[in-house]
């Protein structure tokens, strides 16, 4: 997955969860809403020195997923038996073949700077992320579409900054909550319906600040917030 379809990810989501495109590059994407997730490092491959990706960070040497299948397939990794007089001979030896495979994808498609990944489709820049698609800054997320810059999250689509949760849909910065939708800035809440600044309640809609409020009013207040949130001054 490249930039420009990561982009357009970002900018799809942008339109279910705010009625707007995405006025940021993908840079600021990443500073302003995925500044704390824990994602894969850029590193280079030591065989290749060519750019890639882990989560591994402590390691100094490192190559790819598909650089180690090549080499698997032209030289084998089994080394010819040699003379070892002690522990040292032995450890250095391992030292010539002991890389930190990067860009780890299992049964995916169209995945990039991601490690490790399983059974994803159009991810880009996530770490340890489960059957999902269209995913992007994510860690941790399991069943998501169309997810942006979320964490340890289930079931989630057309999200940004979700943590913790799960059944969430069209929403922004949802933290340790179950099924919230059309919903900005809920913590520790359950099925609530185009509610903001919200915590600690369930079964509720046009909620602000946890205080009930007329349909009418909401839509006019949230308008204002979601002016706030894309602010790019």
């Amino acid at each position: 997955m490249d930039k420009k379809e990561a982009s357009e990810v970002i900018n799809k989501s942008f339109n279910m969860i705010f009625g707007k495109n995405n006025p940021f590059d993908l840079d600021t994407i990443f500073s302003k809403f995925a500044f704390d997730i824990k994602l894969p490092k850029k590193v280079m491959d030591t065989l290749t020195g060519e750019e890639t990706w882990t989560e591994n960070i402590h390691s100094n040497r490192f190559i790819t997923q598909e650089n180690m299948r090549k080499f698997d397939a032209k030289h084998g990794w089994i080394l010819p038996k040699q003379d070892v007089k002690n522990l040292k001979d032995i450890i250095n030896i391992w030292k010539t073949v002991n890389y930190t495979t990067t860009e780890r994808q299992y049964d995916c498609i169209n995945v990039s700077r991601s490690d490790p990944i399983y059974r994803c489709e159009n991810a880009f820049h996530c770490s340890d992320c489960r059957e999902s698609k269209n995913i992007i800054f994510c860690d941790g997320c399991i069943n998501c579409e169309f997810t942006i810059a979320s964490q340890r999250t289930s079931s989630a689509g057309f999200c940004l900054r979700v943590d913790d949760s799960s059944s969430c849909s069209n929403s922004y910065n949802v933290i340790c909550s179950s099924n919230i939708s059309n919903s900005f800035f809920i913590q520790d809440c359950s099925n609530l319906h185009e509610c903001i600044f919200c915590s600690h309640i369930s079964n509720k809609k046009y909620c602000i600040s946890n205080m009930q409020f007329e349909e009418s009013e909401y839509f006019v207040i949230k308008k204002e917030i979601i002016n706030w949130i894309l602010n790019t001054k």
